[in-house]
């Protein structure tokens, strides 16, 4: 009887998926640190060597990157990291302010004993960084400090919302330190009044503010664009 031959396609279907998500997971934590700013120009062969992986994952993940927004493919400039434009960065830090100023007057004097340690535990953190200058660190925690409130709230499709936005938003973010370190500082402050008015259960106090955050934000980022 005729041996069996070895099941080729089951077994390699499975490690290509693999391999084409480590490709795009570690691109896009690339283009979210700003290790590839917006106007670079990306090279298939390049990325494939670098990630010590064949163009065929790479090419995979460059599809799926290039659908959420994160890179342009053309035929005459081949692929480029995108820049986004002034009305999607306005767009993303309205539906952030609409999100995240409901889900802080809902929770203002309901947190828990457990929430509020972990509020005032990430803004120690934040204390420790001021005059560091550390981008990368103040990006992360940033990101936590908003997004505990949200997870806090319970509210699965918000989540899901703010976390599509939280990735692109990490870029712009990253920018927004690098242009202006000492925001670092005075956005630490900023959660300082926003979680003090969450924990003293003035809603109305902790929605204004999260609001007036943002828009600081949002003006750093837009303003060198004149």
């Amino acid at each position: 009887m005729a041996a069996r031959p070895p099941a080729r396609s089951e077994a390699s279907a499975p490690a290509r998926g693999l391999l084409k998500d480590q490709a795009y997971d570690r691109i896009k934590q690339r283009l979210l640190s700003d290790e590839y700013p917006p106007g670079t120009f990306l090279s298939e062969r390049q990325l494939a060597e670098g990630l010590g992986m064949s163009k065929t994952p790479v090419k995979a993940a460059l599809e799926r990157l290039e659908a959420e927004g994160f890179i342009a493919v053309s035929p005459q400039q081949g692929i480029v990291v995108r820049e986004l434009s002034v009305r999607e960065i306005a767009d993303q830090y309205e539906i952030r302010a609409a999100l995240e100023s409901y889900a802080l007057r809902t929770l203002a004097g309901t947190l828990t004993a457990d929430q509020v340690a972990r509020v005032r535990e990430n803004l120690a953190a934040q204390a420790r960084l001021r005059g560091t200058g550390d981008v990368a660190a103040g990006v992360e925690l940033d990101a936590a400090f908003h997004t505990q409130f949200v997870e806090f709230l319970g509210n699965r499709e918000i989540s899901r919302a703010l976390g599509r936005l939280r990735e692109k938003m990490r870029q712009v973010v990253t920018r927004v330190f690098r242009l202006s370190p000492a925001r670092i500082d005075t956005s630490h402050d900023e959660h300082v009044a926003i979680a003090d008015a969450v924990i003293g259960g003035d809603g109305p106090r902790a929605a204004d503010l999260v609001v007036r955050h943002l828009e600081l934000g949002k003006q750093l980022i837009l303003s060198p664009r004149g």
